[in-house]
């Protein structure tokens, strides 16, 4: 090792001059502060922000989550994307978080964006360090799951809905990448009151009353929240965990939605854009604000000289276009332009519902039954209400709101900066025969297994957000002989499996039904992923309220009792992350058998399998050992049957062109903020072309005297795309644009736009536009 010169050494020896002296003494000074203070010791990190458009097929494909097979996607309410988050130390371990607009995420997805990733980046990324998770909103196109009961009411695979979102995926990693640069992160953490309830509250009782007694209500309230600061631009976006389900959006609605969370992350993007990315001019060389509409001057007043201007605008016809005129979405990113990235993460949310009025008989508007959730005896008459009722778009908007404004709160006040590694464990578990070591009857401790996957007879129930059919009800522990006897001709449940399944009667044996290939998963991921004194666990299903507080204590013993955190630690859990396997209750839920202990797939030990198995995961972590494991999930792709019939042939009637105006907006006329314009356009299935980073729907206002601005378009919560068929198998199709004028919007000329792809009978998709005549807004 080189020596310093010599004047700059501390000679000690002999008569040392004061200056000397105080030289030795300040650089004795930064080695004690540099050893002892973790402040200062700590790796910067390098952090990158980045998110596309994961949209599905918008129409024919059955929505994921209330396995309903009427529920067919019809149009969007605004956009699904995908965010992602990358942590790295400079020369060190790096970890990814991406966070869907879907509703869990998928074993297949994650093998194939981990393919990808490997071609492009080697072993950078991989399945130890990249974590991928659903908000579980329940209007997303299905069809992207590889395991045949998640994929029977979408009839079977569907290649679109797996496509988007593997491609947007990959493309949000690829740019939260290129993004990385020197930055800090903050976390914080408050109480969010208004945005869930317990809808098993009954099951939720069944736990330990000392156990309850701990905690003030029946739901986890707490967000938790980081925000990431880029050195040179400031703030550039935050994710946040907070336990509620996606089905403020209920079973009947069709429109592709990202429900609560994605609505309430595109309201936090949106209020950055306005309040934080300004901020960031004096640091971006080029770019235009992401809102074109920003651009626009508001009139002072609406004249009939305008409104006679509005007038002379007439609905355009419908023409063809090139694909490449499609115009991209307004929020599309462009080099050099700031981002804000807002992520709203799922938690446990097992028994979680965001429609907090409660739930109520739609026939009688009494209370539904405490233990079973029915109405005289029906399951089918029981719903629970949002806040909004009976708009299921209000109440979206109200619990959306709710989560955004806790997140600015919590984002606009947070301070204590995360410091320390980057660390990160993953293994693979086979939940169909995994040993678990439980507490005996006698105070000791014995073995016991979990079992294949099985779901009970109250699984068909549904629960007060989404309610079932025929006659099951929740809190069933025992069956019924009819579809016992329907049940024996699919496949009868071994007595082995009976017992250890026991008390959940067996309605579907998931486990072990092989054909066409598995009906359920058995090999699981689990995995751990640190930043600093953040820690997050990544399950692969729905943790009710106490079991995810179980999981969390758990492993924040160990951490804590290693001596390399302390108190200060946060523990963090991302449900519907990597795979899903459905709910995990504790022990004392699954003996009630409400609908989650009967979707508890793996038997009554299964939270005690993934505490016993994440203590492992966190002591390998804090003792800085690896996992090894043997297990690989299947990969399933080319057994994947696919039943939903393609898109034949688009038609008009004669006459008319796609894009023509079959109703418009009235002649002459002018509409005030808050009020709803539409107009319905001959159209061509969305099947056609997802459009994805694009739009069907455009509103666009009126700069000068004849250039025309896209100020909304199908991703803004105020405008909606409505497809419809006028009977079931037509090749003729309809286009309505929804347009609720926000109160916000600046007064002047206005008019409708839609985009849309159409197929021939022989020949390549053919894009198209057409506009509505031009309107007046005051």
């Amino acid at each position: 090792m080189m020596e310093p010169p010599s004047s700059s050494r501390c000679q000690l020896h002999g008569s040392a001059s004061p200056m000397i002296l105080r030289r030795c003494l300040f650089l004795l000074l930064l080695v004690l502060l540099s050893c002892c203070s973790p402040a200062l010791a700590a790796t910067p990190y390098l952090v990158g922000m980045g998110s596309y458009d994961i949209t599905g097929p918008a129409a024919d494909v059955n929505m994921m989550g209330y396995a309903s097979a009427e529920q067919i996607a019809s149009g969007i309410h605004f956009r699904l994307k995908a965010r992602a988050f990358i942590v790295a130390e400079p020369d060190g371990k790096r970890a990814v978080f991406v966070n869907l607009d879907a509703c869990m995420a998928s074993q297949l997805v994650t093998v194939k964006v981990l393919e990808r990733l490997k071609a492009r980046y080697g072993d950078l990324y991989n399945e130890n360090n990249v974590a991928i998770s659903g908000i579980h909103t329940h209007a997303g196109p299905g069809g992207y799951l590889q395991y045949v009961v998640y994929i029977v009411t979408s009839l079977g695979f569907v290649r679109q809905s797996f496509d988007v979102i593997v491609n947007g995926i990959e493309q949000t990693i690829v740019e939260a990448h290129n993004n990385l640069r020197p930055g800090k992160i903050f976390v914080n953490k408050g109480d969010l009151l208004d945005a869930g309830v317990n809808r098993s509250p009954s099951a939720y009782l069944n736990n330990p009353a000392e156990e309850r007694s701990k905690y003030q209500y029946n739901v986890d309230k707490e967000m938790t929240l980081i925000k990431f600061v880029d050195d040179g631009l400031g703030p550039i976006g935050s994710f946040n965990w907070f336990a509620t389900h996606g089905t403020s959006m209920s079973r009947t609605n069709s429109l592709v939605s990202g429900d609560n969370k994605g609505a309430a992350a595109r309201f936090m993007e949106d209020w950055a854009e306005e309040n934080v990315i300004p901020n960031q001019a004096a640091h971006v060389s080029s770019g235009n604000p992401r809102r074109v509409s920003a651009l626009i001057s508001e009139p002072n007043e609406i004249t009939d000289d305008l409104i006679r201007l509005a007038s002379s605008f007439k609905a355009s016809g419908g023409r063809q276009i090139s694909g490449s005129n499609i115009t991209r979405r307004i929020r599309s990113t462009q080099q050099n332009k700031p981002k804000f990235v807002s992520a709203f993460c799922q938690s446990n949310c097992g028994d979680v519902s965001p429609n907090v009025l409660g739930a109520f008989c739609v026939d009688t508007g009494l209370p539904c039954d405490f233990n079973h959730s029915t109405c005289n005896g029906k399951n089918e008459l029981c719903y629970g209400r949002g806040p909004g009722y009976p708009d299921e778009f209000e109440s979206t908007r109200i619990i959306g709101n709710r989560q955004f404004l806790k997140a600015v709160n919590l984002f606009n006040s947070a301070s204590e900066e995360i410091q320390g590694k980057v660390d990160y464990r993953h293994t693979y578990l086979d939940f169909s025969q995994l040993e678990v070591n439980v507490p005996s009857s006698t105070g000791g401790q014995q073995v016991m297994k979990t079992c294949p996957a099985a779901m009970g007879f109250a699984f068909a129930a549904g629960t007060t957000d989404g309610p079932g059919a025929f006659d099951f009800k929740q809190g069933d522990a025992k069956g019924n002989a009819f579809w016992r006897l329907v049940r024996d001709v699919i496949r009868p449940p071994g007595p082995e499996q009976v017992k250890c399944q026991a008390p959940k009667p067996i309605l579907l044996d998931t486990g072990e039904m092989k054909v066409p290939y598995d009906w359920a998963p058995a090999i699981l991921p689990i995995q751990i992923i640190r930043i600093g004194q953040l820690v997050i666990l990544c399950v692969p299903g729905e943790f009710t309220t106490m079991a995810g507080r179980r999981l969390r204590d758990a492993v924040k013993n160990v951490l804590t009792n290693s001596g390399q955190f302390d108190d200060n630690i946060h523990v963090v859990l991302a449900g519907l992350t990597n795979t899903y396997s459905q709910y995990i209750t504790t022990y004392e839920e699954y003996q009630m058998q409400r609908y989650e202990g009967a979707s508890t797939l793996y038997g009554p030990h299964t939270l005690s399998a993934y505490i016993q198995e994440f203590q492992r995961l966190a002591t390998a972590m804090v003792s800085n050992k690896q996992v090894p494991t043997n297990l690989q999930p299947p990969d399933l792709l080319n057994r994947q049957i696919e039943l939903l019939p393609g898109v034949i042939v688009d038609k008009t009637p004669p006459g008319v062109t796609f894009g023509d105006v079959s109703s418009d907006v009235p002649a002459n006329s002018t509409f005030r903020k808050g009020s709803t314009v539409n107009a319905t356009f001959y159209s061509a299935c969305p099947r056609n072309d997802l459009l994805t980073d694009g739009t069907f729907a455009l509103v666009e206002k009126l700069d000068g005297s004849n250039n025309w601005v896209p100020a909304y378009d199908d991703d803004d919560w105020s405008l909606r795309f409505k497809w419809s068929r006028p009977a079931k198998f037509s090749a003729r199709s309809f286009a309505t644009l929804e347009w609720t004028i926000p109160e916000d919007a600046p007064s002047g000329v206005y008019r409708l736009r839609h985009f849309g792809a159409s197929k021939p009978l022989i020949g390549s998709i053919k894009y198209f536009t057409g506009t509505s005549s031009a309107f007046a807004v005051r």
